[in-house]
């Protein structure tokens, strides 16, 4: 499935994953790939992606590694948006 996390500042991931798992405003829930589509707010929490990727280097300060190999963001808001196996997690 395809992950593009946007900031306000700039497009901060870009790329395949294995899977999602965000803070929805009405608890965490992970999205793989041929999840149903999905439209959702999200709280203050985490963003931990799954899989085999690489962060750009002017952007590694913003994330770090989660105990289970999961590449973390934390956020304090957001709106993430699953169609056709292509998430769009827009970040605060």
């Amino acid at each position: 499935m395809y992950l593009e996390i946007v900031s306000p500042e700039a497009t901060l991931f870009a790329g395949e994953v294995t899977s999602v798992t965000v803070p929805g405003i009405n608890g965490e829930f992970q999205m793989l790939q041929n999840h149903a589509p999905i439209v959702s707010l999200l709280q203050e929490g985490e963003v931990k992606v799954q899989g085999d990727i690489t962060i750009d280097e002017e952007f590694q300060t913003k994330f770090s590694q989660g105990n289970n190999g999961e590449t973390v963001l934390a956020i304090t808001s957001g709106t993430i948006e699953l169609k056709d196996n292509k998430v769009i997690v827009l970040a605060d």
